[in-house]
C-alpha cells in the first residue's frame, strides 16, 4: 500500500484541491490520497480564526466519499489539540503498518520555506517521503540547499487560487461556481459561512 498524506484546513475544500490530488497519485502510482482536516493547525490558529472543523470536515467528506482513490482520515481530530505532523506520520505508520518509503507526504512550496521551523521537522523526512506541490511565484532559491536535495518536486497543475481568495468570494459575493463543487457552494450558502445569507 502506498500513500500520500494531504493536510490542511480545508477551510473551504475546492477543485484545486482535488485536482493537485489526483495528479500526485497518478505521478507516484500511488493506491490512495488521505486528507486529514487539520483540528487545530499551529501556524494557522494563532493568526486568523478556522471555520469550525465540523463544517470544515462535513463540506471534505461530501466531495470524496464517493471516490475510492480518496480517503478521508479523522486521526488529526480525535487526537484533538495542535496537529503536529510528525505525529501523525507516526500513528499512520503503526496503524497501517506502512514503511517510509511507501508514505508520502504533501506539502506547499509556501510552507517548504518555513519548514525548518516545524517540530522535528528531521523526522519528518526520516518517517515519510515529502512531497511539494509549487505555488505561485516559488523559487528553489528561497529554500536552504540541503532541504532541496531531500524532497521530492513534482510537475503539477498549477492552480493559483486559494481557500482564502474562495471565502473573499463569498463573503463579497462573487462568482464561486467554478472553485468549488455545487455540492460545496450549497452547503456553505445553508450553514450561512463566509457571509453568505441565502
Amino acid at each position: 500500500m502506498k500513500l500520500c498524506l494531504f493536510g490542511g484546513t480545508f477551510d473551504p475544500p475546492h477543485n484545486a484541491h482535488f485536482i493537485i490530488a489526483e495528479a500526485i497519485r497518478e505521478s507516484l502510482d500511488l493506491n490512495k490520497i488521505v486528507f486529514i482536516p487539520a483540528y487545530n493547525p499551529p501556524h494557522k490558529f494563532d493568526s486568523k480564526p478556522v471555520t469550525a472543523v465540523e463544517h470544515r470536515t462535513a463540506m471534505l467528506k461530501l466531495c470524496i466519499d464517493d471516490v475510492p482513490q480518496f480517503e478521508f482520515s479523522d486521526i488529526e481530530l480525535k487526537r484533538g489539540g495542535v496537529s503536529y505532523t510528525i505525529d501523525t506520520i507516526r500513528e499512520i505508520k503503526q496503524n497501517l503498518g506502512i514503511k517510509s518509503q511507501d508514505l508520502h507526504f504533501l506539502i506547499g512550496s509556501d510552507s517548504l520555506a518555513q519548514f525548518k521551523s516545524w517540530r522535528q521537522w528531521g523526522d519528518i523526512l526520516k518517517e515519510s517521503r515529502v512531497v511539494v506541490a509549487r505555488r505561485p511565484r516559488f523559487e528553489k532559491t528561497d529554500i536552504d540547499a540541503d532541504l532541496i536535495d531531500q524532497v521530492t518536486f513534482l510537475n503539477l497543475p498549477r492552480m493559483e487560487i486559494s481557500s482564502t481568495e474562495i471565502r473573499d468570494r463569498f463573503y463579497s459575493d462573487r462568482m464561486t461556481r467554478f472553485y468549488v463543487p455545487a455540492v460545496i457552494s450549497d452547503y456553505i450558502k445553508k450553514h450561512k459561512l463566509y457571509g453568505t445569507e441565502y
